[in-house]
């Protein structure tokens, strides 16, 4: 019996020795996975540009001339769609995405904002005045479905999205979103594609 407890203590021992080794490693994961600090984390749902790449939209400007979003390659794009008539949502992303380009200071000319107009409704005259600098096209909103991903129970009218300068969707941001939580995410992202 006398012979079992010292065995018995050298395990205790060597399970400590290697709780101890492995606790930074142990933390890490914690940190990382269900703590998930600050500095880790992103605001809006990172997308994989492989599985959803850049359709034929068959695009046209406002006056009825084709336009598409290749156009604004080089740049990032900031994309809403949604209907012509343009209700109280609608209005808020538009002044949002106007207000999140300003916040990047210099910065801001390397950002277009885009609005897809997913039906034949006028848009009015005033709005696009008011929010002057937003590239208006219209598009076919069943192409749009086929391309954009949405929450579950969402539209894609209920969603602002990144493409990055190469033309790839990164990025959506929740229904109504929190505009300084998207501002940290386009400044990162700006800084990141400015390295090099």
């Amino acid at each position: 019996m006398q012979a079992n407890k010292p065995q018995s203590q050298g395990r205790w021992k060597l399970f400590l020795i290697i709780l101890v080794c492995a606790s930074p490693l142990i933390a890490s994961y914690l940190t990382y996975y269900v703590i998930k600090p600050e500095g880790r984390t992103n605001y809006g749902t990172l997308i994989d540009p492989r599985n959803y790449p850049l359709p034929q939209l068959n695009a046209t400007a406002l006056d009825g001339k084709p336009a598409g979003l290749e156009n604004y390659k080089g740049k990032w794009i900031m994309l809403q769609a949604d209907s012509g008539d343009c209700a109280e949502a609608c209005r808020t992303k538009l002044f949002q995405q106007r207000q999140l380009r300003l916040t990047q200071g210099k910065e801001m000319d390397r950002i277009e904002r885009v609005w897809l107009v997913i039906d034949d409704k006028p848009v009015d005259t005033v709005l696009l005045k008011e929010y002057d600098g937003t590239r208006v096209l219209r598009t076919d909103p069943a192409r749009l479905k086929q391309w954009l991903p949405v929450e579950q129970g969402a539209t894609v009218t209920d969603h602002v999205y990144l493409i990055d300068p190469l033309g790839n969707l990164m990025m959506r941001f929740p229904k109504n979103p929190d505009p300084n939580k998207m501002k940290k995410d386009i400044g990162k992202l700006l800084r990141a594609s400015s390295i090099g």
